[in-house]
């Protein structure tokens, strides 16, 4: 990749991504423990997105031929006050990966990488459906206040959310 300051900026995403991964795998062991096992799947299927987008970004990377230069990965946080609380995490760390993608945006125009800002423009929306789809979540927690019977319907329709990989056509579209 000729241009080098995208490039360091493309593996910190790589890298940002694959914290989110762990933060979420944290997070779904956190909810197995608490015998919430819908929400454990919620959260698994997160860790599994958020990997395949730390993918997306190393095969750009490479693509592009650059270099791609894996960092440790810090230690996600635990435990949590409640499930409410671990939702609502969800979506600040969700706050936080959408405007590092749109800070990604603003640099390759600024660069003027017309390519990067083509690819980047397919996290933009996965972004919005990302804060969409937590929200979503965190509104019903909110609804029955956390607990009750509430809790049990609400686990049970997160466990059947499933993994779906981006495939190529998505990424373009």
């Amino acid at each position: 990749m000729s241009n080098k300051v995208l490039e360091k900026a493309l593996n910190e995403q790589l890298n940002a991504e694959m914290y989110s991964s762990y933060l979420y795998l944290s997070m779904s062991a956190y909810f197995s423990d608490a015998g919430l096992s819908g929400f454990a799947n919620w959260m698994r299927v997160q860790a599994q997105e958020e990997l395949a987008h730390a993918m997306m970004f190393y095969d750009y990377i490479i693509e592009r031929g650059g270099r791609v230069v894996l960092t440790q990965v810090e230690g996600p946080q635990t435990e949590w006050e409640s499930p409410l609380a671990a939702v609502e995490d969800v979506l600040t760390h969700e706050k936080k990966v959408t405007s590092m993608i749109n800070n990604l945006v603003d640099l390759a125009i600024e660069q003027k990488d017309h390519a990067t800002n083509i690819f980047l423009q397919w996290f933009v929306s996965e972004q919005v459906e990302e804060e969409d789809s937590v929200n979503d979540v965190l509104n019903k927690l909110k609804l029955i206040g956390g607990e009750g019977n509430g809790m049990f319907i609400i686990d049970k329709d997160l466990a059947l959310r499933v993994f779906t990989p981006p495939t190529q056509s998505s990424q373009n579209a």
